[in-house]
């Protein structure tokens, strides 16, 4: 099969290494695992504005009338107006896929549309491309509140790099006590706060935060509640850690902490239970398809530090728990979340587009 993934970023832009790293490197992971199932994959990423689309969708016009793939993938809304455009007049089916949608999802480009318009742009994307997928049923259900047809969107989930996100390999340094990781986002307050609130009620454990704190000025009131709550000694920050160095963190943590609503953030619990760790995870943040309740590790209703504590300490009282729900959270993620199975997820929405229409019964 041929086939054009369309995209207006690959996440190289500075700093596109530091965890979690940029959603758009997801689109070269795909284009690899289809290539290894021996289909032909060219991917276009003209870096662009939403006032080029109208040229962009005109190149790709030219390039697909003289060798036509069989299907177009776009990513991202805007590549998605640039490939239906493109591919109007050829025949050729588009699938789409967003990766965040709407109000929040992302800065704004640069001449792009408002939230409002960005929003209704979506809509009509979603409408008319042939297909689309969604990385969890939440986005499922967005899309839907959309307008778009609940039978045209499959769930395909981004996948995970399990030859690095694995339980064998090296593990960072760690002293006697229970481990707590947290991956925060930049300006994220509330998350940390939580956290530490719980870590009060959980004696001997320490909190490893990546991401943040770091040299804000409103740190210090983060620093200055570890100090009143009397966890100032048991809570570690790291700032910015790469992609290469979050497994071994990742393998020395005993339990991680997710707390994080961000989409950018999304697959830190997959890539840690992939780790062998388990996730105990808002339900807003982190999709019930990867943390399985009771089985990978806990959902919880909110950052509630009462609620968030006694799951921790459940887990940590009892060492052969530990192990079983690490156990089950790596399964999890080899069995549903590799880029071999995304893949081939992937190309059954492509052959369903391509597949003759049924006749109609006489």
């Amino acid at each position: 099969m041929k086939i054009a993934l369309v995209t207006d970023q690959l996440g190289g832009s500075p700093g596109a290494d530091d965890y979690p790293v940029d959603p758009a490197r997801r689109v070269l992971s795909l284009a690899r695992a289809l290539a290894g199932q021996g289909h032909q994959i060219t991917v276009c990423s003209p870096q662009d504005t939403l006032r080029h689309i109208g040229a962009r969708a005109s190149q790709l016009a030219d390039r697909w009338s003289c060798d036509p793939p069989d299907v177009i993938h776009a990513h991202f809304w805007t590549s998605g107006l640039a490939a239906l455009a493109g591919a109007r007049d050829l025949d050729i089916p588009v699938v789409q896929t967003f990766h965040a949608l709407g109000t929040g999802a992302g800065p704004r480009l640069p001449g792009g549309a408002s939230d409002a318009a960005r929003t209704r742009l979506e809509a009509a994307i979603g409408r008319s491309a042939a297909a689309v997928t969604a990385d969890t049923p939440d986005e499922r259900a967005a899309l839907a509140r959309l307008g778009i047809p609940r039978a045209s969107v499959t769930i395909v989930p981004p996948g995970v790099d399990i030859g690095r996100f694995r339980p064998p390999g090296p593990f960072a340094e760690r002293g006697r006590r229970p481990r707590l990781l947290m991956v925060s986002p930049p300006g994220d307050r509330e998350g940390p706060a939580a956290a530490l609130r719980a870590l009060a009620d959980v004696p001997g454990a320490e909190l490893v935060v990546v991401g943040e704190p770091g040299s804000d000025p409103e740190d210090a009131a983060l620093w200055l509640l570890a100090r009143t709550l009397g966890v100032r000694d048991r809570l570690t920050c790291l700032g910015r850690v790469s992609e290469a160095e979050m497994p071994p963190l990742m393998r020395s943590a005993d339990v991680l902490v997710h707390l994080t609503p961000s989409p950018r953030f999304a697959m830190v619990p997959v890539e840690a239970m992939g780790c062998g760790t388990p996730v105990i995870a808002v339900e807003d943040a982190a999709s019930a398809d990867a943390v399985i309740h009771g089985n990978t590790g806990f959902l919880v209703p909110s950052a509630d530090p009462g609620q968030l504590a006694r799951r921790i300490r459940r887990l940590l009282a009892s060492p052969m728990l530990l192990e079983g729900y690490g156990i089950a959270a790596a399964s999890r993620v080899r069995s549903r979340y590799s880029w071999a199975r995304v893949g081939q997820e992937t190309l059954a929405v492509y052959e369903a587009v391509l597949a003759p229409p049924l006749e109609a019964a006489v």
